[in-house]
Order: C-alpha cells, then structure tokens, then sequence
C-alpha cells in the first residue's frame, strides 16, 4: 500500500514532508490539495479549494510545493501551510486513492535579533571578510542567512518559536571561526499528553471505547529557564484525529465528531467493519502551542472482541536500558585493531558493567576510522570483519543477555559512495539520489561537478565529503528502506545518526517497519518532542547533558539538573524514562578531561540515578581522556569501573531509580550543606509512579539521591525518614571497592557524601 501514513500536525510557516509509503520508483503518483481553511491563499476568495494540482492554481503552488527531483510527477510534496486550520489531501498512486489530512496550528514564532559584538569573534576585525549565521532553525545550512554590519556588532532577524535557541556566527564560513550563543524567544512551552482506552459498558448497556487525554500545561519557567515568560495563557484543549488509513471520510468525521472535551467516547457498533488492522485514534494536545500526539489502536476480532492497544509502545526490554556505547575502532586497546572478533572477546567485560544493550558506532564499509561516511549499506567494512563475523559478535551479545544497537547513517552517504560518484557523473539514473543547491552557498572550496548551472552537493556544517540525500526522491527512499529491512533482521534496535537532517514521515515508515520488540533511538540536537510521535522510542537528553557540562565547568550550580529535567517538559516530552541520559559520546571531548574526576563521578551517578537509560561511553568507566582514543585496558581506573558497575548495580537492583517520578522540592528541598560547597551539591528523590507509600518497604520506598560535584566531600544533613545509604557503606567504589559487597551503611541525620548517595 502507498497510503502517505497518519494524519500530520504542524503550525503555520513550519512545513511538513508527505510521501507514499513503499514507494515504487517506476510508478506514477500525483498529490492534489482538496481543501483549505478559508483564510487559506490556496483558496480564491473564500471560495471552495476544488482541485489544486502541485505547482497549483488560485496560488496553491504558495502551500504545495513539488520535492525536488527532475520528475514529472509529484511523489514527494511539502505543504506550507499559509493560514490555521485543516488542509485535505487526496495521493493518486499505483494503487488507488489515499487521503491525507494536515491540522495547521496558529503560527508559533517570535521575532528575535541576534547580535554579536564583532569583538567576540574569534578572528581580527579586519580579517573578517563575511559572517554566516549558522543554527537549527536553517538546517545548520551555513551561508543560506547573513548578519549584516550594525556598528560594532553583526545582527541577523529572525523568526522562531519560544524558546532558548543556541545559533553561531561563524566567521569566513569557517566553522573553526565559530563564535556560539543563545537567543530566548518569549512564549510558552509545549503540552504534553498522555491518553488511557478502555472497553466499557455505556448506558444504554452497549459496549463503547472511552479514550482519555490527560494534557499537561507546560511547566512555569523564569528568565532563567527559557523565555522569561511561564507557561501559557490558554487552556490545554486537545483534538482527536482518526487515522485516515483505517475508514472512509464519512466514518472519520462522525466519530471524531462524538469527542466531548478531552474525552471521546465510540460506541463498538460505531467502528468500521471493514478496518482489518483496526482503527488508530491521536490525540494532540494544543493551547497557545501544540504538542506531539499519542496514538489508541482500536481492534475487533472476528468474535467481536473488542480490544485497545498502543501501536507505539518502546519493547519491553527497552525499559529504561543500561546502554554502552562502542566506538568500533579504538576498543580493542592501542596494540590490536578491533575487529568484530576482538569486540566479541570482550564481551564478558561489557556483561560485568550490568549492560542491557551495546550501541557500536558504524560497522559498514567506510573509509573512515569512525565509519559515519558510508560507501557500502548492505556489507561490513572489510578491517572489521565479514557480515558473518559480526553476526557471531551478534549472538554472543544475546546468550549474554546483551541487545545489539546498530548506529544507522542515512542522512548522507560518502562522496566515495558508487551512488554519489555516478550522480556527480551525470548518470540519469542517479539524477535525483542527493540534494542540490546554489552553488553561491559553498564554503568548502571543492571544485564540484556541476549538474545545472551553478549548483552543488548540499551538505551540512562544511561536511563536504558527506553529501546530503534526497528523500523527495522514492528510489532513494526504496533504497534506505531495503537498508533498513536488511539490518533490522539481524540487530535489536538503531541510533539513527542525525536523525534531524531525515524527514519525520521517513521515520514514521521506519517505526512501522521494523519488528516489535526493536528499539528506536534519534540524534536530535537538541532533542524534539515530535520524533516520539510514533518514531523513536529513545531520544538524546541534550538538556541534561548541557547541564552537566555547564556544571563541570562551574558555569551553573548543581541544581541545574532540575533545570534541565523541568526544560525537557517545557519543551514537550512527557514520559521522562524514554530520555537517554549521558556524560559524554563519541563527538565531545571527554568529561574526565574537561572538568576532572570527581565532577565526572557524579555526573555518572546523575545519569544512573534519574529516569531514563544511562548511557556510558566505553572508556568513560577506564579513565580515558581522549575521547576517539583506545580504551584504557592495561592502565585503567578499576576503581572508575568498579564504580560505574557499583551504579548500574544499584539501578538493577532499585526499581524505583529506573521507573519512579522525581521530586526536586519537598524533602529533597529540605537537604542542606553542612560542611562543603552547597553550590556543587543537588539533591532529588525517587518516589513510585503508582503504589507505595512513605511507610512501605522494599520496591515501594522513596529514595533520595544526594549528588555531589565538588572535588572535596561534603557533609549534608538529610531528613530523619532516611536512615541507610545504599551506595556509600564502608567499601565505597570511590576507594576502590564495592557498595554491592559493602553493603548499605546507616545514616543518622547527616551523611558524607564523596559523589552520590542514595539514601531510603
């Protein structure tokens, strides 16, 4: 089937990517705009859309612009929508008729200026020919948007949502000439929303599917939070949309039509008959904002059953997972390159950390040592091994009780791709395979083969070896997709390598095709609310681990970790466990490094010790301090290991630290510094979802987390309800024991905490 996949939410001047699924590069498809708000210019004087083909008529070609490719017809389109309300679309393909529906909220963004002193750039004045402003809101595309000369500064408008929003002036268009800030954009945060279906008599003793959506006003924050301005001034109202693919208008329009506030109530004898897969119901949460959407499967067996589900739900195993991170080529040590073989020898080690899942950066073909320029999908790179061998490396992780997460790069490949040399070349076939652009725009110096007058490779930052791909083309996405069914079989989940730069309803494909119990996990920089709807299980917590850098480096207090975790809600998440936590990865500098020892002791604790999955970087755990370099086997920190196995320890054993909600205030507030530095010092108690009470023992207790980030002790007087320390005890790791074997040691009003503690 080609249907285009659910109805699509966005505001108005934020565009949106709409696509066949499974699409037949030889086929023909067509999208026509049927109707539009009537403020809408797809509209001629308020007058009834009709039929506006792409490149359109009555200034529908202003809304629904063709994807670039040299095609004749419309495969891939991107509807910008002009005016608030919804936008009805029919895709004429192969296979028949599809329809697809667009909610436009009311535009979302503020005017800002950013301003830079030329003073803070980091060349001369005078050696400063041109200035490029480079940032998410323009795709990292550097030289597409210019400040221009205001006095002493470089100034550039712009319009963008509420928020902080961290840009770059980069000097020459040299990103070694990068100077960074932030701009805050007043307004609200996002809201959340979380919905419950249930299968219920109705008064008239009928059988009915209530659905719930609880909505979630954005957090207050302050100046210092994000836009110095709290949460919204309009309630939370939330629409019910039916998925399209699952019944006909008639039926789509008169159950959401029986959507009373922000409940919705389908009588059984209401739903389709003829919906094989059920049917698929999301509720969007919006106020002054809109938010990401949760999704209720409704199904009805040939016996009539009736029964509710979530279509989206992350495997099971992927409940808060410990992850480990491999960069493939360095972790063998400094003696022996690491092959899939040498990976495979050392799994006992990464099974001693207490870890749930293994995450190798990229195993394909690739004449990088980091592997991200990609030149072979569907073989290993040679100096690993065969696709054999990393199949065995595979099974051993699995008998150990280890998933396998493969890093998937399908932004872009290599320059050196066979693809990418034939479509420099001219080669019909390959015309549409990679983005173009003007060529004006080129930072790199590459003389380019040209395939219009004055055009190039598009690529992001100035990564000229990595050319962007094209996903308006459907070869391309036939393409990734085999790529995606190929590795999916033989793996556990995927990191999905700049997961921002790949369209949300290539994504959205993505979650549908891969198996159930398979894991999903972006890179969003910063991390973005609308790929959990119904895209990746996991995201990046960018805000925490911008946090704990700051604090590293004594540029914020250790309380910015609740500022963090309150920002990932103003920014739209909900379920806080679907967040995956980290000191540090593969693109920074190591923690170690940067900000010493005992900072990085209980930054690790923090990330083990609030909901989500901890990720640790191999050689994070050994004391290394380059941050591509081999693991450090032979002159390692074993008391740095012990230690990070002491805190995945801990979690394994402690339900509440990996599904319990977090407190900042209360008796977490009631934590005070006796003895050290209180602005290096955070507190924060864990406290079950659902059952439980302050007077029960074991799984139901309360905990409270004591961090500290200071290079020296600190005695802190605690509430009198905790009495024992779980981590600390008289084999503490940070003296090169273990708090397992240590066991837990009292505590009577006061503790010493050296990194964490983690009192009940």
């Amino acid at each position: 089937m080609h249907e285009p996949g659910p109805p699509r939410t966005t505001s108005v001047g934020e565009s949106v990517e709409l696509a066949p699924r499974s699409p037949d590069p030889d086929g023909t498809y067509e999208w026509t705009l049927r109707d539009a708000p009537a403020e809408s210019d797809a509209r001629d004087d308020g007058d009834p859309v009709g039929a506006i083909g792409v490149g359109g008529v009555d200034g529908g070609g202003e809304v629904l612009i063709p994807g670039q490719t040299s095609r004749s017809d419309a495969p891939v389109v991107h509807l910008r929508p002009d005016a608030p309300g919804t936008y009805v679309l029919t895709l004429d393909a192969p296979d028949g008729t599809h329809r697809q529906r667009v909610r436009a909220y009311p535009d979302e963004r503020r005017s800002v200026e950013l301003r830079v002193a030329a003073a803070d750039l980091p060349l001369d004045d005078g050696d400063v020919d041109r200035v490029s402003l480079m940032w998410p809101h323009n795709d990292r595309l550097l030289a597409r948007d210019r400040p221009e000369r205001d006095g002493d500064d470089w100034v550039c408008e712009a319009r963008v949502p509420p928020g902080r929003h961290g840009f770059s002036f980069v000097a020459n268009d040299d990103p070694a000439n990068e100077h960074r800030d932030e701009v805050a954009a007043p307004g609200p945060g996002r809201p959340r929303v979380s919905v419950s279906a249930t299968v219920v008599e109705s008064d008239a003793d009928a059988e009915e599917v209530r659905i719930d959506a609880d909505a979630a006003a954005p957090p207050d924050l302050d100046a210092g939070g994000d836009t110095g301005r709290n949460g919204g001034d309009s309630p939370v109202a939330v629409d019910f949309l039916v998925d399209d693919r699952d019944a006909p208008p008639e039926a789509v329009a008169r159950i959401e039509s029986l959507a009373a506030g922000d409940s919705l109530s389908i009588p059984v004898s209401e739903l389709p008959d003829d919906c094989p897969g059920g049917i698929r119901i999301h509720a969007v949460p919006h106020g002054d904002r809109y938010g990401a959407a949760e999704t209720v499967r409704i199904e009805r067996d040939e016996n009539g059953t009736v029964t509710v589900s979530d279509p989206h739900a992350p495997p099971e195993w992927a409940d808060s997972p410990t992850i480990y991170e491999v960069f493939v080529r360095s972790f063998a040590g400094d003696t022996l390159p690491t092959t899939f073989r040498e990976i495979e020898r050392r799994v006992p080690y990464v099974e001693s950390l207490g870890v749930d899942a293994l995450w190798l950066t990229p195993v394909l073909a690739s004449p990088t040592e980091h592997g991200y320029h990609v030149t072979d999908y569907f073989d290993t790179a040679a100096d690993l091994g065969s696709r054999e061998a990393f199949e065995s490396l595979v099974a051993t992780c699995h008998e150990a009780g280890i998933r396998v997460i493969f890093d998937l790069v399908i932004n872009h490949t290599s320059r050196d791709h066979p693809a990418f040399q034939m479509h420099a070349a001219g080669v019909d076939a390959y015309a549409d395979h990679y983005r173009r652009a003007d060529g004006a725009f080129d930072v790199t110096d590459t003389d380019w083969a040209e395939l219009a007058d004055g055009d190039m490779p598009e690529y992001y930052f100035n990564w000229r070896r990595i050319p962007n791909l094209n996903f308006d083309s459907p070869t391309v996405r036939e393409w990734l997709l085999d790529v995606v069914n190929e590795w999916s079989a033989v793996v556990d989940g995927f990191r999905a390598d700049v997961a921002w730069g790949v369209p949300h309803g290539f994504w959205k494909e993505v979650a549908e095709r891969v198996p159930d119990d398979f894991l999903l996990l972006d890179e969003t920089l910063p991390h973005d609310p609308f790929y959990g709807e119904g895209e990746f299980d996991l995201h990046y917590d960018t805000s925490l681990y911008d946090a704990l850098r700051d604090i590293g480096a004594g540029d914020a207090p250790a309380d910015a970790v609740a500022d963090a975790f309150a920002r990932a809600e103003w920014l739209g998440f909900g379920d806080p466990s679907l967040q995956m936590r980290y000191v540090e990865n593969h693109d920074e500098e190591r923690y170690l490094a940067e900000y010493g020892g005992e900072a990085q002791k209980a930054a690790a604790a923090t990330v083990f010790t609030l909901p989500g999955a901890p990720m640790v970087y191999a050689g994070q755990e050994r004391g290394n301090e380059t941050y591509r370099g081999p693991v450090r086997w032979h002159d390692g920190d074993n008391a740095l290991t012990d230690f990070h196995r002491d805190l995945a320890a801990l979690r394994e054993r402690e339900p509440v630290l990996r599904n319990g909600a977090v407190e900042f205030e209360g008796r977490a507030a009631d934590v005070s510094v006796v003895d050290g530095d209180p602005e290096r010092v955070t507190a924060y108690e864990r406290t079950p979802s659902t059952g439980g009470s302050e007077g029960d023992e074991g799984e139901g207790d309360p905990l409270l987390v004591v961090v500290n980030f200071a290079d020296a002790p600190a005695t802190v007087e605690v509430p009198s309800r905790f009495e024992t320390d779980l981590f600390s005890a008289g084999g503490s790791a940070s003296t090169g024991g273990s708090a397992a074997v240590g066991g837990p040691a009292a505590v009577d009003g006061r503790v010493t905490v050296e990194s964490v503690a983690v009192l009940r």
